[in-house]
């Protein structure tokens, strides 16, 4: 039940970006404005993550768990009443970023809690049966946005995503245990905080894999902000028929955490994280190729299931091999990462809402720039630190 509870904590950030994508056509419509420009409030919901998970860090070493997880729930439920009853754009960004902070509580918590509970060795396997969890969010929330917009409007859809938080309070009241003691040494003053965060961003383990990670994060940001303008513009589907399109995309990322669950048991973290990037290089490039020549519906939608059933696999392992270190630091680590990765989401999805026109060029370029930059650091690692690697991804 624990790894339930855990798997919704982090599901809730993921469900609360893919159920209102099907809705940015009538968000569009009601705001008089265009999809890029809805796009935007995904951009702020990233820098909450970001933002937020930098914050919570400090919070749940000191006071414990849950405590700040549950200020996170209460603020994620009243942001999405906010959405609700959102009367422009900008205070649809606004509330978004709001929901994010409180969502960001519940992602630094389950990676912090992961690591309390279960060995460094371990670690990897377990986040793997999360991603099981989490995967289904990417299936069902498109599907479930589409059925909510399709028959009644999309500001239902943030109804939905309240309840489902107050859900995951009721299961953290009554089924997740608190990990670890309050600690009254840890301070929270700024300087303190940032010098905390510095020691762990400057370890030689911890920046090579959260970067790796946090690009290859930053490339399936790219791909979910871009999805909406690629399918329903581009190719010319239905919200429903995305939704669709999208929950089979996103349920090759389920089947990739999965089967990696079982090749962890032969190989180690690391050759499958190295071998893993190289496929990605390969296969950006191949999409970026594809566009150039005739962007063909077909071969897009496979590359792309392709390139997200290895994310299946790349997103648990780096994001393990960065935590490996710490083991008293976990909370503050496991902020560090998320808001590592929510920082280069941010970016991507900017990116690609002001830039952005109804080609897959764009997602293809930026897919290609993430992938290489994070298959170097990988090589670059393993030629610099063999030694490292003995003691790293058992």
């Amino acid at each position: 039940m624990v790894l339930w509870v855990l798997g919704f904590l982090i599901a809730l950030g993921p469900f609360s970006i893919d159920m209102y994508l099907p809705g940015f056509e009538s968000m569009a419509r009601e705001f008089n404005t265009t999809k890029a420009e809805i796009g935007l409030s995904l951009t702020s919901f990233f820098i909450g993550l970001g933002i937020g998970q930098l914050i919570y860090g400090p919070l749940m070493d000191k006071f414990g768990r849950k405590k700040p997880l549950y200020i996170g729930l209460i603020i994620y439920v009243v942001a999405a009443i906010s959405c609700l009853y959102s009367p422009t754009l900008n205070w649809l960004i606004g509330s978004r970023f709001l929901m994010a902070m409180g969502a960001s509580a519940g992602m630094v918590a389950s990676k912090a809690i992961l690591r309390d509970l279960f060995p460094a060795k371990e670690v990897a396997r377990a986040m793997s049966m999360l991603m099981l969890i989490v995967g289904v969010a990417p299936i069902i929330a498109p599907t479930i946005g589409s059925m909510v917009t399709a028959n009644f409007t999309w500001h239902y859809i943030f109804l939905v995503l309240a309840l489902f938080a107050a859900i995951i309070f009721a299961g953290v009241f009554f089924f997740l245990p608190e990990s670890i003691q309050p600690d009254k040494t840890v301070r929270l003053r700024f300087k303190k905080i940032v010098s905390k965060y510095r020691g762990i961003f400057v370890d030689k383990v911890f920046f090579t894999f959260a970067i790796s990670n946090s690009l290859t994060v930053g490339a399936l940001f790219a791909y979910i902000a871009h999805a909406p303008v690629l399918f329903m513009d581009v190719y010319g589907f239905t919200h429903l028929q995305f939704g669709w399109l999208f929950s089979i995309n996103a349920a090759g990322l389920i089947l990739g955490s999965q089967i990696n669950r079982w090749i962890l048991k032969r190989y180690s973290v690391f050759r499958i994280s190295i071998f893993n990037s190289v496929l990605l290089v390969i296969l950006s490039f191949l999409l970026l190729l594809s566009g150039y020549v005739f962007s063909n519906f077909y071969t897009t939608f496979i590359l792309l299931f392709l390139i997200l059933f290895l994310l299946g696999f790349q997103n648990p392992n780096t994001t393990a091999l960065s935590l490996d270190p710490f083991e008293k630091k976990a909370a503050r680590a496991s902020a560090l990462i998320g808001g590592l990765k929510m920082t280069f989401g941010a970016l991507t999805s900017y990116f690609i809402s002001e830039f952005s026109s109804a080609s897959l060029l764009p997602l293809a370029i930026i897919l290609v720039v993430c992938f290489v930059i994070s298959s170097a650091l990988l090589f670059r690692f393993q030629k610099k630190e063999k030694r490292a690697l003995i003691g790293i991804g058992r």
